[in-house]
């Protein structure tokens, strides 16, 4: 059941009209007798002042049950790089629903989509698709561990693997039990969750190439995993010549170097952090931006690696739903249309105007914070003085007020992650953004 009420214009100067969702706190309600919550995932629970339900979407707008028009910087998580609705896409989609859905066998889309994605991402020379991130993850540890003949895997405080048992261990670390940074304490991220399963992972915090190099040195790791630029929890570069460094360390004990690029893949650049910085993974998670919101994610990397899955050790990897047509359709569409001249530069130019913009306005403001990060994606570290540089330094911002922030924002026709990341889009331009900015001052204003 929707409701379809007359968008409300909003202005930002002397008089402000305040948005409300009392007809998604109530159907969120409601859906609570079906679905725990209301929702179908953790991630959108608790969010202020109610979790929205929307109706459609198109460019960079999203237009929720009670009739709100909202400027989305949320953009599904990362996927909608295009905006919601990008003509292309659906158009491809719809042409290849008139073909058939799922075959149960490979599709000539399939095979264009491995070809564009294997001209893209630096390490790609084979790919395997998969339905989410979590999946891929998983086929990439598998598959390092079969080629090395060791268990241990090492990742990184602050980074998002995924939920399943084996890898969602100090994802978000109690500050109080997180031990020194010279040796974390592994924290499990959920309760219910299988001790067991993580007896083999082991946490080092991020940016320390000391910290690496050392535990490395002992030769029993199969894997080191990390996002190359630190997205999910903040956004946070590399120190000068870390990623190098890990790059040399795992080359040097034959340990299988894993970049997590799910956010950052096809959004930093065509060829995710890695083109963009120059250090190439033996094996590369993608996700999100790669097919404009259909479920599509894989694992890319160098052929004498992946060929595995096929020949030789023959590492099991399977699903039912991998490059299922429709989302490979998806896929090529949106790659394309990324490929297409200037379109990065158009995402670097508005991205580039808009951190300033959020920077200017909460200087102006008084307020204490940081802009980090990509101008396609980028944090804002609320009640940090200067950049972090790894998860410890996140911890100290100031969530509860960035919270009253968002509140505010969105009641003024702004939709941003609590968490501090802003997405942008191809969608996104210069009027989208004076009005983003405008909306920002009033907010800080409010407060």
């Amino acid at each position: 059941m929707t409701r379809h009420v007359e968008c409300r214009q909003i202005s930002c100067g002397d008089s402000i009209v305040t948005l409300s969702f009392q007809h998604s706190r109530d159907r969120i309600q409601l859906a609570s007798r079906y679905l725990p919550g209301g929702v179908s995932s953790n991630f959108r629970l608790g969010i202020s002042p109610t979790p929205l339900v929307f109706d459609h979407a198109e460019g960079p707008y999203l237009h929720d049950a009670d009739g709100n028009r909202l400027i989305d910087y949320y953009l599904g998580m990362g996927p909608m790089i295009l905006g919601h609705k990008p003509q292309a896409v659906v158009e491809a989609v719809q042409a290849q629903l008139g073909k058939g859905i799922l075959f149960g066998g490979q599709s000539e889309v399939e095979f264009e989509a491995a070809e564009l994605l294997c001209g893209m991402l630096p390490s790609a020379e084979r790919v395997r698709f998969s339905s989410s991130g979590s999946e891929a993850v998983q086929a990439a540890l598998r598959l390092a561990r079969a080629i090395t003949g060791r268990g241990t895997i090492v990742k990184f405080e602050g980074h998002y693997h995924g939920w399943l048992d084996n890898v969602l261990w100090s994802v978000a670390p109690a500050p109080d039990r997180m031990g020194g940074e010279a040796a974390p304490v592994p924290q499990s991220g959920t309760a219910g969750q299988d001790d067991l399963a993580g007896q083999r992972v082991e946490v080092l915090s991020w940016n320390r190439l000391d910290l690496v190099e050392e535990r490395l040195a002992r030769g029993d790791v199969a894997a080191l995993i990390m996002e190359p630029a630190m997205c999910n929890t903040g956004a946070i570069f590399p120190a000068a010549g870390y990623l190098e460094g890990v790059r040399q360390a795992c080359s040097k004990v034959g340990t299988v170097l894993i970049f997590d690029e799910v956010i950052t893949g096809f959004r930093v650049s065509a060829g995710g952090v890695q083109q963009r910085l120059g250090v190439t993974p033996d094996l590369t998670i993608f996700g999100k931006a790669v097919a404009s919101g259909f479920p599509v994610a894989g694992l890319v990397g160098k052929a004498a690696l992946m060929d595995e899955f096929a020949a030789g050790r023959k590492v099991m990897h399977g699903g039912t739903y991998n490059s299922q047509s429709i989302a490979m359709a998806a896929t090529v569409a949106t790659l394309k249309a990324l490929k297409a001249p200037g379109s990065y530069e158009k995402l670097e130019q508005r991205g580039a105007r808009l951190m300033e913009g959020v920077r200017s306005a909460l200087a102006a403001a008084g307020a204490t914070a940081t802009v980090t990060g990509f101008p396609q994606i980028f944090h804002v570290g609320f009640g940090l003085k200067a950049a972090p540089r790894n998860y410890r330094d996140i911890i100290a911002t100031d969530r509860a007020g960035y919270v009253r922030l968002t509140t505010a924002l969105l009641e003024r026709g702004v939709r941003v992650l609590e968490r501090g990341a802003w997405f942008i889009s191809t969608e996104h331009d210069d009027a989208v953004i004076d009005e983003t900015i405008a909306s920002l001052k009033g907010a800080l204003a409010s407060l």
